[in-house]
């Protein structure tokens, strides 16, 4: 059985990379490009793995692949700019500051929360360590290939691991009585601003030794990393919530420089102005959309106008998942709440999808529909923010990785035996159990 599986799994592979030289077509369908206007009844052409074609009555290669999706809308992959799928383990309670930890080095890619995120349509994901630390480590950007090590999933590779940024926080999460750990917030300011006067000295020290093997600083992993950020390589994703606090991180940006996107900004409802007016070095506001009741102190004001107040200071925004607070497959429905709290539906698809992008440094690869990008789409029954319309397939660069018809993929959408389970490879376990009753 075992045996039949394997054969199968690489005639399986063997046909999808003969398939990715062959033209697919997506026609008859209504298409959603999010920069340029809709097409009623576009076509959509791609090819290894990129986008060729996109327009109305264009030209289809002779030997193209052709699936006619009439009454079906094609919009981008969505990407997620903030979330905890594959259950990395980040910085441990040692110290408040670890800038060296890589959350790369701990992301388990079969966990099953990387299928359901699949599931949800969600195609590009900035994988993050947790918010208990000042500054808690380097991130991950993915894209969700089909893969089985992280090298696969990996957006791209770097001198010093993968490409991604480095979290940092505020607030009630990194302050701790016991250690190491800041009691107040001016003091959790207070360590960040050290460890960046530390960086910055190690980065004259690498300057003046002028590739001077003899006369170089002893190697360290988190001031290299602090460094990359110094200087616009690595931009930092800052957690923080309420409005003292996000004013804190807009000090501090200013402060030393660094590039920053703002994480989950509760309250950005009170001082979106104020982070429009930081400047080009404060990037944009990811924010999420809680509609449960409970949680931190610190989040009692969050509003779902949150959106609509950014948009209307000119402020970059997009939507994340935090996953597991917000499950991916729901990540759509972030959009559709933001547009009844005022934010317009044209901001809101580009939330989910290019602000998205622009927000993690990869807008010139995803987050739209244009010829030379990479095939990252989605099929939908309908329109992306109907509560009725089911996300069909998921395609990344050109292979699709979800597709509803497939009942082994369609339970990590609805739920099923194994759809929760630590690892995707679990139907050798289960039938094994059946032989056994």
């Amino acid at each position: 059985m075992y045996k039949s599986r394997l054969t199968a799994l690489l005639i399986g592979i063997c046909l999808g990379m003969m398939a990715q030289e062959r033209p697919i077509a997506f026609t008859n369908a209504y298409i959603i490009p999010i920069e340029g206007a809709d097409l009623a009844k576009g076509t959509l052409i791609i090819k290894g793995g990129k986008i060729i074609g996109l327009g109305n009555n264009i030209s289809i290669p002779a030997d193209a692949q052709i699936n006619d999706l009439k009454g079906q809308v094609i919009m981008p992959g969505l990407v997620d700019s903030h979330s905890h799928i594959g259950s990395g383990e980040g910085a441990d309670a040692s110290a408040p500051i670890q800038p060296e930890i890589r959350i790369s080095d701990s992301i388990n890619v079969e966990n099953t929360s990387i299928r359901r995120a699949q599931a949800g349509g969600i195609t590009t994901v900035n994988v993050m360590p947790g918010s208990g630390h000042l500054l808690s480590g380097q991130t991950v950007y993915l894209k969700l290939r089909r893969g089985t090590t992280i090298d696969e999933l990996a957006v791209e590779k770097t001198a010093h691991g993968y490409l991604g940024g480095m979290k940092m926080a505020n607030g009630t999460n990194s302050r701790r009585e016991a250690g190491n750990f800041p009691g107040t917030r001016s003091k959790s300011a207070s360590l960040v601003r050290e460890q960046f006067i530390k960086a910055q000295a190690y980065q004259a020290k690498i300057k003046l030794a002028a590739g001077d093997a003899n006369k170089l600083p002893a190697r360290d992993l988190g001031m290299e990393a602090l460094v990359e950020v110094i200087e616009g390589k690595r931009t930092v994703h800052h957690h923080t919530h309420r409005h003292d606090d996000i004013i804190t991180v807009l000090r501090l940006q200013k402060e030393f420089g660094f590039r920053v996107v703002l994480h989950h900004v509760s309250e950005a409802w009170a001082v979106a102005d104020e982070i429009k007016a930081a400047g080009d070095g404060v990037i944009g506001a990811s924010i999420i959309i809680v509609d449960s009741p409970g949680g931190k102190l610190e989040t009692k004001e969050i509003r779902f106008s949150n959106g609509a107040s950014l948009e209307k200071a000119g402020v970059l925004c997009g939507f994340h998942t935090d996953d597991p607070i917000t499950d991916s497959r729901w990540f759509l429905r972030s959009g559709a709440l933001a547009i009844r709290y005022g934010m317009t539906r044209n901001e809101s698809l580009k939330a989910m999808t290019i602000n998205n992008a622009k927000l993690v440094g990869l807008d010139k690869r995803v987050g739209s529909l244009a010829i030379g990008k990479d095939a990252d789409l989605l099929v939908l029954s309908g329109d992306p923010f109907s509560v009725y319309t089911k996300i069909q397939e998921t395609w990344v660069e050109g292979q699709r990785v979800f597709n509803r018809l497939d009942p082994s993929d369609r339970k990590f959408a609805t739920g099923g035996v194994g759809a929760a389970m630590d690892t995707m490879d679990h139907t050798d376990l289960l039938e094994h159990e059946s032989e056994d009753l």
